[in-house]
């Protein structure tokens, strides 16, 4: 048997997994339902994602479907997202990138001129021999600590290479085009991190996106989360929504159980966390094997948070695109404002605005959009306190007006608005300060050493974005495939 703490897609996956290998599986989630951040909104006939608007890797998940004895094309219905996103940059450039990867150099230099293709395909080529190094090798693979990470180089050119000094920002100062630098310091944000602070060997990022595409189920991105929900029943998973783990509790040999808000305590000696690493350490364990974790994490910040958007609009959109990223101004200012001393709402945000058009997403005529814009996290008294009378409201408007200011006027168009803050996201998800991704890659260690995947509290193992190999969807499947490995069948 084995409690899985969280419903989240680190949670399922690794429930699939466990059940799959011949574990009586019970998955306690404090919330009313499954998926986590991989949310879903509806009213009045609109239906919105509320989490991640592009799914990457898709094989990670075929992987998952297969291991487990199912076929993912059977469950979910996935489509090309061409082109990937549609960049707006401050001086009205427009860039769409296409799905292909060997296209996109093409794209750079119609929309930028030379020689941005050139100058991005050879990063693109040192990024592929990054993701050899510490791609699969690593996300795959438990990480115990530097050691393991330098065993995985295999001589001092691929330390070089890695080069865990270096920044994402830095690496862009190679690039003679601004706009091209925002573009490249855009996929910090991917993990909740500051390009400035981001190791440059998370260029990898972009590197799968556009080496392996962008994908979306049809039906919406919470279409995953019921089909890893339905493939955990069919395994014989058992689910206790509204339901919350308050301990997890030890004795001298480990893990004993977990005990709930009300009580009641279930007993089992294999626990799997898919909830936030510093939450886990810092209020569910009480047990002395549990301070390495502990003291590691307080040098680690959670990632940025969020401030979104669902606007319910009359009317479609002149040349639609399912994604798009309007740059401001001043793109060092909005990580300044978000990661600096004294935490304030981007005054000039970047806007990512997502509407898919899928069938029956909307009433007829009509269309929603998903929009998000990078926020400081929920932290009263120390930064921004989101719960402040008026100021969710003050600031939607800010975000209607910045998009009208970049061409996406829709303002006359609105039925109505749902508004969803950091301080929102961390009472629905228990995310610290509403953090999207669980911890940042802030720096090499927060990037490539998370809190590893088995825990020094024997029978204690963690999955989700703030543990080994980090967040994201397909990373924090990743995360599951390891600790399933870890714990071992039945």
């Amino acid at each position: 048997m084995a409690v899985v703490i969280g419903a989240g897609v680190g949670g399922l996956a690794v429930a699939a997994r466990l059940a799959a290998a011949g574990h009586r599986v019970d998955v306690v989630e404090r919330a009313a339902t499954h998926g986590g951040k991989l949310g879903a909104f509806s009213r009045d006939g609109f239906t919105f994602d509320t989490g991640p608007s592009l799914l990457t890797l898709p094989q990670v998940f075929r992987d998952l479907f297969t291991d487990t004895g199912a076929d993912l094309d059977t469950a979910l219905d996935l489509r090309r997202v061409d082109p990937a996103c549609h960049y707006r940059f401050a001086d009205g450039t427009t860039l769409d990138v296409p799905h292909d990867a060997d296209a996109v150099p093409g794209a750079l230099d119609a929309a930028l001129g030379p020689p941005a293709g050139e100058q991005w395909a050879a990063l693109m080529a040192g990024a592929a021999r990054l993701w050899d190094l510490v791609g699969e090798p690593v996300l795959r693979n438990p990480l115990g600590g530097v050691t393991d990470l330098v065993k995985r180089a295999t001589n001092l050119r691929d330390l070089a290479a890695i080069a865990p000094w270096r920044t994402l920002h830095g690496l862009g100062r190679g690039l003679d085009d601004l706009r091209l630098r925002q573009f490249l310091d855009r996929y910090a944000t991917y993990s909740g991190s500051d390009p400035r602070k981001l190791p440059a060997v998370m260029s990898v990022v972009p590197y799968v996106e556009q080496r392996f595409g962008a994908w979306h189920p049809a039906g919406g991105m919470r279409r995953l989360a019921d089909a890893l929900l339905q493939r955990c029943t069919d395994l014989g998973v058992r689910f206790h929504f509204g339901t919350e783990v308050v301990a997890v509790e030890t004795d001298a040999a480990g893990v004993v159980g977990v005990r709930l808000a009300d009580g009641e305590r279930v007993a089992d000696r294999t626990v799997v966390s898919d909830a936030d690493a510093g939450n886990l350490y810092g209020h569910l364990v009480r047990d002395r094997r549990a301070r390495g974790p502990l003291r590691a994490l307080r040098s680690v910040r959670p990632s940025l948070a969020g401030f979104v958007l669902l606007l319910a609009l009359r009317g479609r959109t002149e040349d639609p695109r399912h994604h798009r990223v309007l740059f401001p101004d001043d793109y060092d200012d909005e990580f300044r404002s978000i990661f600096g001393k004294h935490p304030r709402p981007v005054p000039d945000p970047t806007a990512y605005v997502c509407s898919p058009g899928d069938p029956g997403s909307a009433p007829p005529g009509c269309e929603g959009w998903f929009v998000l814009v990078n926020a400081p996290r929920h932290e009263p008294g120390s930064g921004v306190d989101w719960d402040r009378p008026g100021l969710a409201d003050e600031y939607a408007d800010l975000v209607l007006a910045t998009l009208a200011r970049r061409g996406l006027d829709v303002r006359d168009r609105l039925r109505w608005r749902e508004v969803r803050t950091p301080a929102d996201w961390e009472r629905d998800t228990a995310s610290p300060g509403g953090s999207i991704y669980g911890s940042s890659s802030n720096g090499p260690r927060a990037a490539l050493l998370r809190p590893a995947n088995r825990s020094p509290v024997p029978g204690l193992h963690l999955v989700g974005g703030s543990a080994h190999p980090g967040g994201g969807l397909p990373i924090v499947t990743l995360s599951a495939e390891i600790t399933a490995r870890l714990i071992g069948p039945a």
